[in-house]
């Protein structure tokens, strides 16, 4: 076991034996959540050194804190540096899949079901790990179907939602991205090159939608398009997901309808949150 030498890394267990009052005492979770609060605001994540300045907490209060954070997912720790951890992440999903954006967007994922009689989605960006996320699923009735539950990921590079997503991003977000590839295809193992995928956002772009025609799941079609908010940004996207053969039947058909319920969806959701936020402050 390596010795603890910079500030930044974790204290040696003989500098943490002694319980603080501040990490055993009711303002423990406290103290908890505005870690969370502090982690939530930046991508990069935060050092021992930095929370504690954040928080004027001593170190090793915040470090008997951390620990069991880490060891049960809630946070994850990449060298010095503390990021929220997976299961942070599922409880924001799902508190947000039944209570918040989800919600509102239900009626035009049913609409978007009935009018194709395929199942429809609603999907998230999920920025920490670069990938989408199933929010909201109604499956079709029909005896042959996609189906993928609530919770469900995919990469952002293969998939229509994921790419959907992906190309409404900032350009430096994209290019941030795309200095990961090239990538590799979860169906067939093939490379997916940077360039052709860069070209592949700009036809979405201009397009309004993406389509994925069994490079996600083998077998399986999808069409998705994004949802804007109030200041114009992505972070969701409606989509529509069939077996291959039927959906590239009627593709001219289900991509007009995913753009038009998209669309609908994208101002009636920014305005309804724009009234929600208004009312929190008031």
């Amino acid at each position: 076991m390596t010795q603890s030498t910079a500030s930044d890394e974790p204290l040696a267990p003989a500098e943490a034996a002694t319980p603080d009052p501040i990490a055993t005492g009711p303002r423990s979770l406290v103290r908890v959540l505005s870690i969370f609060e502090l982690l939530a605001k930046t991508e990069e994540g935060m050092t021992l050194t930095e929370l504690s300045q954040a928080l004027n907490s001593p170190k090793s209060s915040l470090l008997a804190l951390l620990r069991p954070l880490v060891g049960t997912d809630y946070l994850a720790q990449s060298g010095s540096r503390y990021r929220p951890g997976p299961a942070i992440l599922q409880l924001a999903m799902n508190l947000m899949a039944g209570h918040s954006y989800s919600s509102l967007a239900r009626g035009f994922v049913q609409e978007l079901a009935n009018q194709s009689n395929e199942s429809a989605y609603l999907t998230a960006l999920d920025r920490q790990h670069r990938v989408v996320t199933y929010i909201d699923a109604i499956e079709s009735k029909q005896a042959v179907r996609y189906a993928v539950g609530v919770g469900a990921v995919r990469p952002l590079f293969v998939s229509a939602a994921g790419r959907v997503l992906l190309a409404y991003q900032p350009q430096e977000w994209i290019e941030s991205f795309l200095s990961t590839g090239p990538f590799r295809s979860p169906v067939g193992g093939e490379i997916v090159e940077v360039e052709q995928l860069r070209e592949d956002l700009q036809r979405i772009r201009e397009e309004g939608c993406a389509v994925s025609l069994g490079q996600a799941v083998e077998g399986a079609a999808g069409v998705a398009a994004p949802l804007f908010d109030a200041m114009g940004q992505v972070s969701h996207a409606l989509l529509l997901a069939a077996p291959r053969d039927r959906m590239t039947k009627s593709l001219p058909k289900m991509r007009a309808l995913v753009i038009d319920v998209a669309d609908r969806a994208s101002r009636t959701l920014a305005n309804a949150r724009t009234y929600q936020a208004v009312g929190q402050r008031s």
